[in-house]
């Protein structure tokens, strides 16, 4: 509940501290879940201290018990083992600390984190996390490779060489980080958004050798899932061996069964690409002779046809059937021009036989009045009127008689 307070009426420090207490007092036991990073068990003592931590966040907080409860569980919990405390909230009023006073411990077994991670696993499946389609492919040759690993690690050497020995021009930018414990989660998702920050860097690997089902829970951790599926940069999970199978590999866009199956799958073999190379070029030329040696047979083939190899065949063969008709041709015009030059001289005859001109050449005349009228009726002239005569060598004038 809110308290009134002003900088005239401030609360004194033991006030607030025991304000607080008695809140924290009202929350009761609680049953909380973490890793056990620090234990303290001094011999003759009645407590025993440890520090319970959550291993996705950075947050811890101190547990007290007495030594009757934790050495029901001393056999099977140590430091990194995952428990489950029932415990109640305290307030230490003098310092100002938060303490949990642990009634019952119990360890989480294989089974119920087995159990955990199965339903944290169907959460994000059903938020397309693991989707198919939202996996990026990763590029044939890449030039500076990014590996998440442990310092010295077999993982670390395994991904290096393998991936050297295939291609030696590769590169790496090598994050070393804890790959379990307390730590683990939050410096992986560190190195993989430092990685992914940076331009050149092609590909993701997350390396880790084999271990454990508690060794290898940071690489299920929630968090990291998440940080990975907002990767823009291609993510290869090589964690544990085969059988082994963390969430990460499900949100990772390639999977890789181990850190040396990491590198061949993620870095080509110069060797091999070489070889592939030259049977392609192979397979080139083969295909090019091919080609060519057919169309070779299509040309000469082509070349062999008659009208190919003599071109001048055909039209030798109508030169001589194009003369004979030109000559034909000739004769027929020069027939009927013959004919028809007959037949004019004959018409032109008749013409000049028939024509006023020879009939006038026969000694007649041919009369006509002033306007060019030709009489042809004595009546049509009039006693003493002036007639032109025309002969066939000229004309002259005459005038009717009374």
């Amino acid at each position: 509940m809110a308290v009134n307070s002003s900088p005239e009426t401030p609360l004194p420090v033991g006030e607030v501290s025991r304000m607080i207490g008695g809140w924290i007092d009202r929350l009761g036991a609680v049953w909380v879940e973490g890793q056990i990073t620090q234990l303290s068990r001094r011999p003759g003592a009645g407590v025993v201290f440890l520090t319970l931590r959550d291993p996705s966040y950075d947050i811890s907080v101190s547990v007290t018990c007495y030594r009757q409860v934790f050495d029901a569980v001393a056999d099977v919990v140590g430091e990194g083992a995952r428990v489950v405390v029932l415990a109640k909230p305290e307030w230490y009023a003098p310092r100002g600390q938060l303490s949990l006073r642990a009634a019952e411990i119990k360890p989480v077994g294989v089974g119920e984190l087995l159990a955990r991670l199965e339903r944290l696993k169907k959460a994000l499946a059903a938020e397309g996390l693991f989707a198919p389609e939202r996996k990026k492919p990763l590029p044939f040759l890449p030039q500076l490779i990014g590996l998440v690993c442990g310092r010295a690690s077999a993982a670390e050497r395994d991904v290096l060489e393998n991936a050297r020995h295939r291609w030696p021009a590769v590169r790496f930018e090598v994050r070393n980080v804890p790959v379990q414990g307390v730590h683990a989660v939050p410096q992986v998702v560190q190195a993989v958004k430092e990685l992914d920050e940076i331009d050149e860097v092609d590909v993701i690997i997350v390396a880790r050798g084999g271990g454990s089902v508690e060794d290898l829970l940071p690489f299920s951790d929630e968090q990291l899932v998440r940080a990975v599926a907002q990767c823009r940069t291609p993510v290869v999970s090589a964690i544990g061996h085969e059988p082994d199978n963390p969430l990460l590999d499900h949100v990772a866009d390639l999977r890789a069964s181990t850190p040396t199956d990491a590198a061949k799958k993620v870095v080509p073999d110069v060797g091999e690409e070489s070889e592939r190379v030259r049977m392609l070029r192979d397979r080139a030329r083969r295909c090019m002779n091919a080609f060519l040696e057919r169309e070779e047979r299509g040309l000469a083939h082509a070349l062999a046809r008659p009208s190919i190899e003599d071109p001048h065949r055909m039209i030798d063969e109508r030169a001589d059937q194009v003369a004979s008709l030109i000559e034909r041709s000739r004769r027929t015009l020069g027939h009927l021009l013959d004919r028809a030059d007959s037949e004019l001289t004959h018409t032109h005859a008749r013409v000049v036989a028939l024509s006023p001109a020879a009939t006038l050449k026969r000694g007649y005349a041919v009369l006509q009045k002033a306007d060019g009228h030709v009489v042809r009726d004595p009546e049509e002239v009039a006693r003493g009127e002036v007639l032109r005569a025309r002969v066939a060598d000229g004309e002259f004038t005459v005038k009717a008689g009374e």
